[in-house]
């Protein structure tokens, strides 16, 4: 009749902790570490070992004595993804075990590395050391790597007041009326929308105001895809509208067509707010819309 296995358990465990000493050598990387430096030392054929040895593996050879400090960022080559860290592991939140070529090392330095995923470690992922608040000259005054920074996030926001004057109050005073405002250049003929006060082409001044139509052709356009607080619907189309009798386009939204139906030489109308809800303000044209007319051939 087979038996029950016999198990015997064992711990071994140094309750005051065990003491060894470094020797010269590693001695000297803890040192390092504590004034939160990394170095490698130098061997004859002049390769960097990190951390250090005090023999070359690839020879046998006793290595020169000749420290070198390296990084402290580096290369991961590559890396094991930890999702349940144990107790004994450095981090408590996943992370991965990585083998880390610091800048100016010829080998590789076994560490912890902090990121959200592991696709963010992937070879060749470049990091960089987090020390501890208080080194003492141990490999954990590393806490861990973390990958370089590559972008921030960051909070944006401006005030600022806008007066109105000269052409632009105009301007804006004729679409409270409900009128689309322009000017005409009497040297080179053409017709400015909003109205301004002297030609951009010849640099005359521009004594004709005209009252424009609020019909025109979408010349080129623009899907979006994030939410705008003035558009109908996401996704949304801004547009250039080359208003009729006018040479420049202006732009504004479009609306009341679905967003893949908009097309150049599309012709369009203003979509006014209520006159009993506009001031002298953009936001009384809600956005065009299609006229129904047939399409224009541009140019």
């Amino acid at each position: 009749m087979p038996s029950d296995p016999l198990v015997a358990q064992h711990v071994l465990e140094f309750p005051g902790g065990y003491t060894r000493t470094t020797g010269p050598v590693i001695g000297r990387f803890l040192s390092e570490l504590r004034a939160r430096r990394i170095v490698g030392v130098r061997t004859a054929e002049g390769r960097v070992l990190v951390p250090p040895l005090e023999y070359d593996p690839a020879t046998g050879e006793p290595v020169t004595g000749e420290y070198v400090e390296v990084g402290p960022a580096g290369t991961i080559t590559t890396s094991a993804w930890v999702d349940e860290p144990l107790d004994s592991h450095p981090l408590d939140r996943p992370f991965a075990w990585a083998l880390i070529r610091l800048d100016g090392a010829d080998t590789d330095l076994l560490h912890a590395v902090e990121a959200d995923n592991p696709k963010a470690l992937a070879a060749g992922t470049r990091v960089w050391p987090v020390w501890r608040d208080r080194p003492t000259g141990h490999i954990t005054d590393i806490s861990c790597f973390a990958p370089e920074v590559t972008k921030i996030v960051s909070s944006v926001r401006a005030e600022y007041r806008l007066q109105v004057g000269g052409a632009l109050r105009v301007f804006l005073e004729g679409v409270e009326r409900g009128v689309l405002l322009g000017s005409r250049c009497e040297q080179c003929e053409k017709v400015y929308v909003p109205l301004r006060l002297a030609c951009p082409e010849c640099g005359n001044t521009l004594p004709d105001t005209l009252e424009l139509p609020d019909t025109g052709t979408i010349t080129t356009f623009a899907i979006n895809n994030l939410p705008d607080p003035r558009a109908p619907e996401v996704p949304f189309v801004s547009a250039y509208i080359l208003l009729d009798g006018a040479d420049i386009p202006m732009i504004a939204l479009i609306g009341d067509v679905p967003a893949h139906e908009v097309r150049q030489g599309m012709r369009v109308r203003a979509v006014w707010v209520p006159e009993s809800e506009r001031t002298a303000s953009m936001a009384n044209i809600r956005w065009f819309a299609p006229t129904g007319e047939p399409d224009v051939e541009l140019a």
